[in-house]
């Protein structure tokens, strides 16, 4: 039926920051690097860019989930 194993997970919390009625966490795609900023209330999501314009990717190998 279905694979038991536990599968790991796609996106990762790097860190996360609490602001008046809303939040911050910068999350990290576990398969491509790719870190994102996701914004609760209101909500959205955007990839990080660096100061060039580009986005922010960390090496996979280096990605460790706390």
């Amino acid at each position: 039926m279905f694979n038991k194993e536990k599968k790991p997970k796609r996106f990762i919390s790097k860190e996360s920051q609490s602001f008046g009625l809303g939040a911050a966490e910068v999350v990290v795609d576990t398969v491509t690097g790719v870190n994102y900023l996701l914004m609760h209330s209101p909500d959205g999501i955007t990839p990080l860019l660096d100061e060039n314009g580009k986005v922010i990717v960390t090496p996979v190998s280096d990605i460790t989930e706390e």
